[in-house]
């Protein structure tokens, strides 16, 4: 089952997105402390960064307790024009006090797979992981979805897609001609929250797939995202909704 809540524009998205980040760091930071998130790359999450930065929205978050990491990475340098990094840095992250030792980035620079085992270990220190522990518990996992239904760097046809002991793995994108490195079904299922952000017609009839087809996740990767805990939210605008 999924939950879906429908916005009538992208501005009421992205501001029902902010909010809705804030809600769970203040619960988290009140319960225990501390608050991990993964951030998603793509034009509709930059709207909720965007928000996150002003005045009125940053000041109700204690930063100093919140620890960001991606869902995933282009494999690019961080200050290159793709990198989810620098968006999110550039839109949010460069406007409010967030310690920098709280930042964990993935090092799209390197290798791949240097990449991503590096990130592996990363997410391994930060959750305390022993090594038969087989998952990492975020707060709060963000994510878009493209007009083909892939998620993170989960694209149709993905060998990730199977993925059932990495934590985070790199691959290589045909389509695209390109690599990626991204968490692991595994990961993203283990995830207090899963919210998916999606904006737009173009996103239409994929979202329609996604959510009232068949479970085909090779074809339809987002449909892998089955956390857990709890059902996934599906915050969506009215023009992404039209089909539903």
């Amino acid at each position: 089952m999924n939950s879906i809540i429908t916005l009538p524009d992208f501005e009421s998205l992205a501001r029902a997105a902010a909010e809705h980040l804030i809600k769970l760091a203040r619960e988290a930071i009140e319960a225990r402390g501390c608050f991990a998130v993964a951030l998603s790359g793509g034009s509709t999450p930059r709207g909720a960064y965007a928000l996150l930065a002003t005045d009125e929205l940053a000041g109700q978050l204690d930063w100093s307790c919140i620890h960001v990491f991606w869902g995933d990475e282009r494999c690019v340098p961080p200050d290159h024009p793709d990198s989810n990094y620098r968006m999110a840095r550039q839109a949010l992250l460069d406007h409010v006090p967030l310690p920098a030792e709280n930042i964990y980035r993935i090092r799209g620079e390197l290798e791949p797979e240097e990449a991503a085992a590096q990130y592996e270990r990363t997410l391994r220190t930060f959750f305390s992981a022993s090594p038969e522990q087989t998952v990492p518990e975020f707060d709060l996992i963000l994510l878009g979805m493209g007009d083909d239904g892939h998620t993170a760097s989960l694209f149709p046809g993905s060998a990730a897609l199977h993925e059932r002991n990495r934590w985070v793995v790199a691959s290589c994108v045909d389509k695209l001609g390109a690599w990626r490195v991204t968490l692991t079904p595994v990961v993203i299922n283990s995830a207090a929250n899963v919210t998916f952000l999606v904006s737009g017609a173009g996103k239409a009839e994929s979202l329609r797939q996604v959510l009232t087809g068949p479970d085909q996740p090779d074809h339809l990767p987002a449909q892998i995202v089955k956390p857990d805990g709890a059902r996934p939210l599906w915050m969506v605008d009215g023009a992404a909704a039209s089909l539903l």
